[in-house]
């Protein structure tokens, strides 16, 4: 064996040495280790699902026509539909919106409101309550509403709003582990 396979295996064999030593030390030092969702979280706080849904079909979306353009909520609930998301009838708003469009939604919500505001390029106003119950979020569509993004600007979007973040006094609801595994 020549010297420089020689060499070629002592260092090597350093780095896999080393590889080693540094996963131990990152698990040794990990402050995550005992960690549950739910921790310190004070008595009677909304428990929050911030995932980011897979499928826009789990999303259930009511849109409201917050405007005096007739038909507007029809078009807007017509386009959410197909595009995969479960549509409740549309109806009017009883006060009229000035911006893109309001989304109201509550602790069960809170990850589905994120994608749904990527659908509106993060120019619609996030009405978050935590009294609210159900999956169910509601859309104002106001005056200066004029299309829901395509599926590239959604996914620019969604980059740029970044994960969805936990509302004040609402706990990390605990995730449920999948069955399969």
């Amino acid at each position: 064996m020549s010297f420089a396979r020689v060499r070629a295996l002592i260092v090597v064999g350093v780095l896999a040495v080393a590889a080693v030593v540094f996963v131990v030390v990152a698990l040794v030092r990990d402050t995550q280790g005992g960690t549950n969702a739910g921790d310190d979280c004070p008595a009677g706080a909304p428990m929050v699902d911030l995932r980011l849904p897979d499928d826009p079909a789990e999303v259930s979306v009511k849109v409201y026509n917050g405007t005096d353009q007739a038909g507007l909520a029809d078009s807007v609930t017509n386009e959410f539909k197909n595009r995969r998301f479960t549509t409740q009838k549309p109806a009017e708003s009883k006060t009229k919106y000035k911006g893109v469009a309001e989304i109201r939604y509550g602790p069960d919500a809170v990850g589905k409101a994120q994608l749904l505001r990527a659908y509106f390029l993060a120019q619609s106003k996030m009405s978050y309550s935590a009294k609210r119950k159900g999956q169910v979020i509601d859309i104002v569509v106001g005056n200066e509403f004029r299309q829901l993004a395509t599926t590239t600007e959604v996914n620019q979007s969604l980059v740029e709003v970044g994960e969805p973040t936990l509302p004040p006094g609402a706990c990390l609801k605990p995730v449920e582990k999948d069955k399969d595994s």
